[in-house]
């Protein structure tokens, strides 16, 4: 393997792993706050600081997952289940806007569900062309399954009768 190989290789890597990476920052830009705090939550919903931890661990996974598809089968065979993977990192990104941001449970629920379709779907083709990025993914698409549930759970208990949405605001 020659230097510049090493070096596409490791610009490649990196570049993966920022694009991973980024669909966390709406999850910092859209904290939780008084109004999640004032949610009826479920009892195993899991402490608060346990999130960033799982999240990042799982970002860094999904950007080393994709750089192994890259690895494997470039851009010309791998190209759409790599664009499948950048839609599943938006639909992520958008979770908390949608729902720290906007206040919309319900709607946030949707996304979740989108999401989980995705991040199934990118992980079964992420594991045709390398098993080792499948299992990489394969965390992520459980954790996604087990928000789903909790997104789902506190929709349930906060739901308002005679209102468009579940723990919403006046907000619009």
């Amino acid at each position: 393997m020659d230097v510049t190989t090493v070096v596409s290789s490791f610009v490649a890597l990196a570049g993966f792993l920022l694009l991973s990476l980024a669909a966390g920052a709406p999850g910092m830009k859209f904290q939780p706050g008084s109004w999640y705090e004032a949610l009826s939550k479920p009892g195993w919903l899991p402490p608060d600081w346990l999130f960033p931890i799982v999240w990042t661990t799982l970002y860094i996974m999904m950007g080393v997952a994709a750089w192994l598809v890259w690895q494997a089968a470039g851009f010309a065979l791998g190209g759409p289940v790599l664009g499948l993977f950048v839609l599943q990192l938006a639909a992520n990104a958008m979770w908390s806007w949608i729902f720290f941001g906007r206040h919309r449970i319900g709607l946030a629920l949707v996304d979740a569900l989108v999401l989980l379709a995705l991040v199934v779907a990118t992980t079964v083709g992420f594991w045709r062309f390398s098993r080792p990025a499948g299992v990489l993914m394969s965390p992520y698409a459980a954790w996604v399954a087990f928000a789903v549930l909790l997104n789902l759970s506190i929709w349930r208990r906060n739901r308002r009768p005679g209102r468009g949405r579940a723990g919403g605001t006046s907000r619009g």
